[in-house]
């Protein structure tokens, strides 16, 4: 099976990738190297997929005669997009980004899709399948009990999430409107190796590695189900290939922790003094709670994670202690800038 990942030099895109290469696909590898503190980092994850199966795209998914040009050239069987901005902090301080990706830059490569499959000899038309990858986060926030379901309402608090639901509801439009066989998938919080220390987990590993405070936002009591990158991957991949098109699944692992567990986990793994936690000022329009039920995944689809948060946290640990120089190299440049911005000196 060829396969077009879009955002394939990103976090979870590398990890997709390098699972569906391990399974005999070839992938077509697109990604527009446009990261927000230092491409090299995107061409690192890259390096790592050169392989005969592998095909490096640099392109971006707005651009409409790139896309159409990719599609002719490249013949895809299927389409997981994946390219996106993702991180929440970022939308509110430049939304633009956001919706000129995730929204703009979705309906491009569905309408590209659209028109692709449409000249398609139908066996080949019947086999095609568009996967878009999203978030839980478009779901909004959660109370202490309940969890989201493929039927929660959208109600997204951050632009980020904003963008996303946004993408959502363009894919769905295109199954029901034009017969594009799309599914979409929503997961929760992922964490594992090479993930930029924008995040949480990464920031929180890096920052007690090197003895700095690990700024926390409020109180530390908001709650992430937290799902290993590989699971997540199983999870897509299966998806992919098993799901039914026009359908979303909710993919987690009840993994449910404050982000102030998170830290007093990692401080404890790292052999750290719970001093260096320090709470900063609250995130604006920060969502409560997110839960993220998987029924519909397991029963249907028989996946389940294979990693408990745990086992998970163990690897992640054991991974940017091993990696010192792509840690130095993600912290440098502009990332320090913005992280200074955010949370001071410490």
């Amino acid at each position: 099976m060829k396969i077009l990942v879009t955002g394939a030099a990103g976090f979870i895109g590398y990890h997709v990738s390098t699972r569906l290469l391990q399974l005999g696909h070839d992938v077509i590898g697109l990604d527009n190297l446009n990261d927000y503190y230092d491409p090299a980092l995107k061409k690192a994850r890259l390096a790592e997929l050169v392989s005969a199966a592998f095909t490096d795209v640099r392109a971006d998914i707005a651009d409409q005669a790139a896309m159409t040009r990719v599609f002719s050239e490249e013949r895809p069987d299927a389409v997981l997009n994946l390219a996106a901005e993702t991180h929440v902090d970022r939308s509110l301080d430049g939304p633009r980004a956001f919706v000129d990706t995730n929204i703009v830059g979705t309906f491009v490569l569905l309408e590209t899709a659209r028109q692709f499959i449409t000249a398609l000899p139908p066996a080949e038309r019947e086999r095609f399948r568009f996967l878009h990858v999203s978030t839980d986060e478009v779901y909004g926030t959660l109370a202490s009990t309940g969890q989201f379901s493929e039927e929660t309402p959208y109600a997204p608090n951050s632009p980020y999430a904003a963008s996303k639901a946004s993408a959502d509801h363009l894919a769905r439009a295109y199954f029901h409107s034009y017969g594009v066989p799309v599914l979409i998938t929503n997961c929760s919080n992922n964490y594992g190796p090479y993930q930029f220390p924008e995040k949480l987990i990464p920031l929180m590993i890096t920052n007690a590695i090197d003895g700095k405070d690990l700024p926390v936002y409020g109180d530390g009591l908001n709650v992430r189900d937290w799902l290993y990158v590989e699971d997540c991957c199983r999870a897509i991949d299966a998806v992919l290939h098993s799901g039914r098109s026009g359908e979303v699944y909710n993919i987690g692992s009840r993994a449910e922790k404050t982000n102030l567990e998170i830290v007093t986990t990692l401080l404890d793994l790292l052999n750290r003094p719970h001093s260096l936690i320090k709470f900063v000022t609250d995130r604006l329009g920060h969502d409560r709670r997110y839960a993220t039920d998987p029924d519909k995944i397991e029963t249907e689809l028989g996946w389940h994670p294979q990693e408990t948060f745990e086992s998970g946290i163990q690897k992640t640990v054991r991974w940017y202690q091993d990696n010192a120089i792509w840690i130095a190299r993600a912290r440098s440049g502009e990332y320090l800038q913005y992280y200074e911005r955010m949370y001071g000196e410490t």
